[in-house]
C-alpha cells in the first residue's frame, strides 16, 4: 500500500531549494505521490489541512509561521492524522517546544525518522472567537509585542525583532482582569499582560511557563504584573534563573478551562497571530486531540 504525504507550505517563509529537498527527503522514506498544497494570504492553512484529511494521506508536513501552523494543527485535531511541523517562520514556537531543530536538514531527519506523540489542543471562545491553540493565547502587553514588532525587523533579524517591540511596549497600560480557573471562585488582578499556555518556552528559551507540558492535559496561565517600568529587569531576570525568587509581580495558576475576562477592550493574540480586540479569552483543553511527529 502506497504511503503518502501532504506538504503545506507558506510560499513566502519557505528558503530557496525547500520543496527540493523535503521531496528528496520523502522519497527515500519511501513516500509516493506527496501531495503539495500552497497556503494565501486569503487562506493561511485551513483549505488546504481539509483537502489533506479528505486525501487520507499518512502524515501532513507543515512549513510556514506560527500563524500557519496553528491553523493547519486547527483542521487536524481529532483527524488522527500525524503531523510534522517543519520550522519557516519567525517565533516557531510549537517547533522549539517539541525540541525541533531550527535547521531544515536536521528537523527533515528528526521528524521523518521520528517518534508519534498525542498532545493537548486547546479550544478557545470570547467576543465573536471560536478558535484553537496549540502554543499559547494572551491579552495586554504580549498581544502589543506581537502587534508592533515590524514585518521588515522580522524579516531580518527574526525573533529578535520582538525584543525591539517590547523595550517599546514596557510601559504598557495595566488592566484588571477577572481570572476563572475551572470551578474555582474568581480573582481578580491589575496586570500588564495574562498569558494562557499548552506549551511554556518563548523565544530564547525563556521558561514563561515552566510546568506547562504539551500532553498533561492541562494549561497553564501567567499574570505579568510589574509595577514600574524599573521591576522588569528582575522579573525578566526570574524567567531565566531558577534561584532567583518571583515576586509578586509574576503569578501562575493551573487548570483544564481558564477564563480571563478584561474590565476594557484590549488586544488578544493566539500562537504569536494578532487577532481582533476583545474582552475574554475562555479556553478549554482538548486533551491529546492533535497527533505530532517528534524527534
Amino acid at each position: 500500500m502506497t504511503t503518502r504525504a501532504a506538504v503545506i507550505l507558506n510560499p513566502v517563509k519557505v528558503p530557496d531549494g525547500f520543496r527540493d529537498k523535503v521531496d528528496a527527503a520523502l522519497t527515500e522514506r519511501g513516500y509516493a505521490d506527496t501531495v503539495w498544497l500552497e497556503t494565501t494570504e486569503e487562506d493561511p492553512g485551513s483549505s488546504m489541512a481539509k483537502d489533506a484529511i479528505a486525501q487520507s494521506v499518512d502524515l501532513v508536513v507543515v512549513a510556514g509561521g506560527d500563524g500557519t501552523v496553528r491553523v493547519v494543527c486547527t483542521e487536524l485535531a481529532g483527524a488522527g492524522i500525524p503531523v510534522a511541523v517543519l520550522p519557516a517562520g519567525t517565533g516557531n514556537l510549537l517547533a522549539r517546544n517539541l525540541g525541533i531543530s531550527l535547521d531544515l536538514d536536521t528537523a527533515l531527519a528528526q521528524l521523518l525518522d521520528g517518534s508519534e506523540q498525542s498532545i493537548d489542543s486547546v479550544e478557545v471562545k470570547g467576543d465573536d472567537l471560536a478558535d484553537r491553540f496549540v502554543v499559547m493565547a494572551g491579552l495586554g502587553l504580549d498581544a502589543a509585542i506581537i502587534a508592533d514588532a515590524p514585518d521588515g525587523l522580522k524579516k531580518h533579524v527574526g525573533w529578535a525583532a520582538y525584543v525591539v517591540s517590547t523595550v517599546k511596549n514596557l510601559n504598557h497600560p495595566f488592566v484588571r482582569v477577572e481570572i476563572t480557573i475551572d470551578d474555582r471562585p474568581p480573582v481578580r488582578r491589575r496586570a500588564r499582560t495574562v498569558v494562557i499556555g499548552n506549551v511554556g518556552t518563548l523565544q530564547a528559551n525563556i521558561p514563561l511557563l515552566p510546568d506547562a507540558k504539551p500532553d498533561d492535559g492541562k494549561i497553564d496561565l501567567v499574570v505579568l504584573a510589574p509595577r514600574r517600568v524599573s521591576h522588569w529587569p528582575r522579573l525578566a531576570l526570574s524567567l531565566v534563573v531558577k534561584r532567583v525568587q518571583e515576586g509578586r509581580h509574576i503569578e501562575r495558576f493551573t487548570g483544564q478551562t481558564i477564563q480571563v475576562k478584561a474590565s476594557t477592550t484590549v488586544r488578544r493574540e493566539l500562537d504569536g497571530d494578532q487577532i481582533s480586540n476583545g474582552r475574554i479569552l475562555t479556553a478549554t483543553v482538548d486533551p491529546g486531540a492533535l497527533v505530532v511527529r517528534v524527534p
